[in-house]
C-alpha cells in the first residue's frame, strides 16, 4: 500500500506529537529554567529565573550570581532522577514550553518557592503567585536580599547594558 504524500504529513505529524507528549528521562541543566532532555530544549512553563550572568544581592549586600545559582539548586534538587514534562507550547526561539516534574513535584513551582524563580503572571496567570509571596515574607533566595527582575535584566542587556549595570536595579530600568 502506498500512501499519498498528504497522508504521509498528517502520520508524520502524529508520530511527532505523540513523542514531544512523551519528553521523560535524565535532564541536562541549561539554566535556572531550561532543562534539555533527549537533545530537545525545553523552557518551563509560567516561570523566569534570572540570568546566568545576571547578579543579585545577598542579604549580606554583596553580589553574587543569582542565574548561577539557581541553575545549580535545580541540579542538585533534580540529583539525576528522572524529569517527566508535558508540553505546552513552543517559544519564539523555537524551545518546547513544558510542565516538568520530578517525582511529583513540579520544578517551576519548587524553584518560585525556593526564590531562585519568579511566577511570570503574563504566561502562569498566577499559577505560581502563592509560591512566590511565601518565598518572599520567609526572605528565601532572591527575597534575602535585592535583584533585577529577569525580564527588565534582558532588556537591559538587549539595549548595549553591561550584565553588571543591568543587574544593578538603579540602571537596569531601559
Amino acid at each position: 500500500m502506498q500512501l499519498s504524500s498528504s497522508a504521509l504529513l498528517i502520520l508524520m505529524a502524529f508520530c511527532t506529537v505523540a513523542f514531544a507528549d512523551d519528553l521523560s528521562g535524565q535532564v541536562s541543566v541549561i539554566d535556572g529554567d531550561t532543562l534539555e532532555i533527549h537533545g530537545t530544549r525545553i523552557r518551563l512553563w509560567g516561570i523566569d529565573a534570572p540570568e546566568s550572568s545576571q547578579l543579585c544581592r545577598g542579604e549580606d549586600s554583596l553580589p553574587y550570581r543569582c542565574g548561577t545559582k539557581a541553575a545549580n539548586e535545580l541540579d542538585a534538587f533534580i540529583a539525576r532522577r528522572p524529569v517527566s514534562c508535558t508540553p505546552v507550547s513552543l517559544d519564539a526561539y523555537g524551545r518546547t514550553v513544558a510542565k516538568c516534574s520530578v517525582d511529583g513535584v513540579d520544578l517551576a513551582e519548587w524553584l518560585v518557592d525556593s526564590g531562585l524563580a519568579f511566577d511570570w503572571p503574563k504566561y502562569s496567570k498566577g499559577k505560581y503567585e502563592k509560591a512566590q509571596r511565601k518565598a518572599n515574607h520567609i526572605g528565601r533566595g532572591v527575597w534575602a536580599g535585592s535583584y533585577v527582575a529577569p525580564w527588565f535584566y534582558r532588556a537591559c542587556v538587549n539595549q548595549g547594558g553591561k550584565p553588571s549595570d543591568c543587574s544593578d536595579d538603579a540602571n537596569a530600568h531601559p
